[in-house]
């Protein structure tokens, strides 16, 4: 009997131990490049990429009308604008070792206005189609109705780690 227990134990810790191995083959980590990032927003004019680590810094010089015509709200709204993008969603599906992607907005003549950090945990599928679309109609519609600027600004800020700069964004 006492064989038998030997050998049942032995067998356990066998199995365990390949079953941790096979559990450590995991696929690789990729970081992708500040180029590579700037591919993904090709379509934005007056953007620049950097990499800090793991996280992809991109930053956005906002039209200078946008900011004087449409005050705190166009000031706030900048950052989430490319963070709740297709660009943005493929980036976290295309690059498992991204970690966050943070938009910084900034005057024309380089004043910081706002940033923003989406990290890849904060949105699931769900919640990635939601911001998709609310972002969506922000774009396509917030000019003229500007609650969906607001909607975006509230999703924004409840989904990411951000800061406005107070000059652009008093009331």
């Amino acid at each position: 009997m006492r064989c038998t227990r030997r050998v049942s134990a032995s067998l356990a810790v066998v199995v365990l131990v390949v079953g941790l191995m096979a559990g450590c083959e995991s696929e690789p980590v990729i970081v992708p490049t500040a180029e590579e990032v700037g591919t993904y927003y090709a379509s934005t004019s007056r953007l620049s990429v950097e990499m800090s680590g793991n996280v992809a810094e991109v930053t956005v010089v906002q039209d200078a009308g946008q900011l004087r015509r449409g005050g705190s709200l166009w000031a706030r709204v900048g950052p989430y604008i490319y963070l709740f993008s297709p660009p943005t969603q493929s980036l976290f599906t295309d690059y498992n070792g991204l970690a966050a992607v943070r938009v910084i907005t900034t005057a024309p003549g380089g004043t910081e206005v706002a940033r923003a950090t989406l990290l890849r945990s904060s949105l699931n599928d769900l919640t990635w189609r939601r911001a998709l679309n609310i972002s969506g109609l922000a774009r396509r519609d917030g000019t003229e109705r500007l609650t969906l600027l607001e909607d975006l600004i509230l999703w924004g800020e409840d989904h990411t780690e951000f800061e406005y700069d107070s000059r652009y964004t008093q009331r």
